[in-house]
């Protein structure tokens, strides 16, 4: 009998206080404003594409005239405005971009330099080892420490991966020293 006392009095007091009235309001939005639940929403109109620098005056009178010229022009003499503007404006060539073995050669019918061309121009060579007389592998190994600056472990290892490239970018006349050295001590190498 005395727990249902103890529950009213429980429900009789709120443990919050209610709030009634004028306060009420959303003080950590000082300009907010209730939306008008009839108000349809607004319907931006978004433009055509994205500029990243901000609308651009309409051009002059001067420009939408050469623009109609060019636009009249036949395809042969399209064709020539590119070079003869480039020329006009003394703007610098630009060089084609040539990858070897990445997929980079020129889609059209031009082709990319030829083999002598590349010669003639090389100024840094590589050494590749391309084999060697299984007894003569520890002069082999010897030969590769003096030119590199490998320890013993890892140009044993370099050598036993042979064909494999044993020094990049150095002149042709370093290439040709290390050559002969490698085939002086059993080994065939080439300068590539």
């Amino acid at each position: 009998m005395k727990l249902i006392p103890l529950v009213r009095s429980i429900r009789s007091r709120p443990i919050l206080p209610t709030v009634l009235g004028s306060s009420q309001t959303r003080s950590f939005q000082p300009d907010f404003v209730p939306r008008d639940p009839n108000a349809k929403p607004k319907r931006y109109k978004y433009p055509k594409f994205y500029d990243p620098y901000g609308p651009r005056p309409p051009p002059s009178d001067k420009i939408i005239q050469l623009a109609e010229k060019i636009a009249a022009l036949s395809p042969e003499e399209l064709n020539q405005i590119g070079p003869t503007i480039i020329i006009k404006t003394r703007h610098p060539k630009m060089q084609q971009i040539f990858g070897d073995g990445i997929g980079m050669s020129p889609q059209g019918g031009t082709a990319g330099p030829t083999k002598a061309e590349d010669i003639a121009e090389k100024t840094a060579f590589d050494v590749k080892l391309e084999k060697f007389d299984t007894a003569a592998k520890i002069k082999i190994i010897k030969e590769v420490r003096t030119f590199t600056s490998l320890g013993l472990k890892e140009a044993k290892e370099l050598v036993e991966k042979a064909p494999v490239v044993l020094k990049q970018g150095i002149t042709k006349e370093e290439a040709n020293d290390i050559i002969g050295k490698l085939k002086g001590a059993g080994g065939t190498a080439v300068m590539e």
